[in-house]
């Protein structure tokens, strides 16, 4: 806990943190930064409109989809602004409320994609085990509900949690771990008792994250017990191909974010830069390999793309011509 007096105490600011060791490379680090953000919101875009513009893919499981592609563009533009200014123009300083605002929506999107992700696996359970009751069981209506209810449950468990750091005293200047807020970086800043705020945090993990992580393991072992249950080998493997997609987008938001769980728990003395590369994993692969997943492995998205691309080079040419 940093040490405080009276005289220096409030109105906080933060230093955001680069990569340790590379802070001349800043404007080169932010070259790889630039590209990704430009793919995640390309792509995420581009899956949005595909969905958009196709009735044919009015359906639960695409619905679901342009619910993640959201989340995804979300979490994005939260980062992309602090990211940018420091490996960019290496502005560090962030005030307090800034900070806070960041930290609060950075959380929202991340426990938001794990909430989706929990709905596609339910999305998937039906599908497999109901496929004559499907488009019946997830109407248009349940999937708003479903969308709202995870809306409220995610924004709610995160507005106390920046209340109580809101009310923590801190220094005028106190450097963070990142190029970004997080909870546990911010509150290890204040002067004060950080337990009711750590125990909160603990208690939003184990609600959200925890729990989101159990219903998909028991959502894909019910998936199992279903396809074990179908004679025909040919239509296992046809109704476990429809998973391979969410699978994927699954392995890469939980992936990183366990690894990074087990260093800050278990190891110490792990280096400071494999604490800081998955972090940065864990926001910034997940907005931008999801769409490509998704364009690859999903047969309608993966044509209807591939056309608007004909068209725009048919286009192209008779404009030259």
């Amino acid at each position: 806990m940093p040490t405080c007096n009276e005289s220096n105490i409030s109105p906080a600011r933060f230093l955001l943190a680069g990569i340790p060791g590379l802070e001349a490379d800043g404007p080169w680090i932010s070259i790889p930064f630039c590209s990704m953000y430009l793919i995640a919101i390309f792509g995420n875009s581009l899956i949005l409109f595909v969905i958009k513009t196709q009735r044919n893919l009015h359906q639960p499981m695409y619905l679901f989809l342009s619910l993640l592609s959201v989340t995804d563009l979300g979490l994005s533009f939260s980062t992309l602004p602090t990211i940018l200014s420091v490996f960019l123009f290496n502005t560090r300083e962030i005030g307090i409320d800034v900070c806070l605002t960041q930290l609060f929506f950075i959380h929202t999107f991340s426990i938001l994609e794990s909430s989706v992700l929990v709905a596609m696996a339910f999305d998937r359970f039906v599908a497999i085990r109901h496929p004559l009751r499907y488009a019946s069981i997830l109407t248009s209506t349940r999937i708003g509900n479903i969308g709202l209810v995870i809306i409220i449950r995610v924004s709610g468990v995160h507005i106390p949690g920046v209340i109580l750091l809101k009310r923590l005293p801190y220094s005028k200047i106190q450097p963070l771990s990142y190029s970004y807020c997080l909870h546990p970086d911010v509150m290890k800043m204040a002067c004060a008792d950080t337990t009711p705020s750590s125990f909160y945090g603990l208690f939003v993990v184990i609600s959200t994250l925890g729990v989101d992580s159990v219903l998909i393991v028991l959502s894909y072992i019910m998936i199992l017990q279903t396809v074990l249950s179908i004679t025909s080998r040919q239509e296992r493997l046809k109704a476990l191909n429809t998973c391979v997609s969410h699978i994927c987008v699954t392995l890469l938001f939980y992936t990183p974010l366990i690894s990074l769980s087990m260093i800050h728990r278990f190891k110490k003395k792990a280096l400071p830069e494999s604490q800081i590369f998955l972090s940065y994993l864990q926001l910034l692969f997940p907005p931008v390999l999801n769409p490509i997943v998704y364009s690859m492995k999903t047969k309608e998205i993966r044509k209807r793309i591939m056309k608007i691309f004909q068209n725009y080079s048919t286009n192209k040419l008779q404009w030259g011509h």
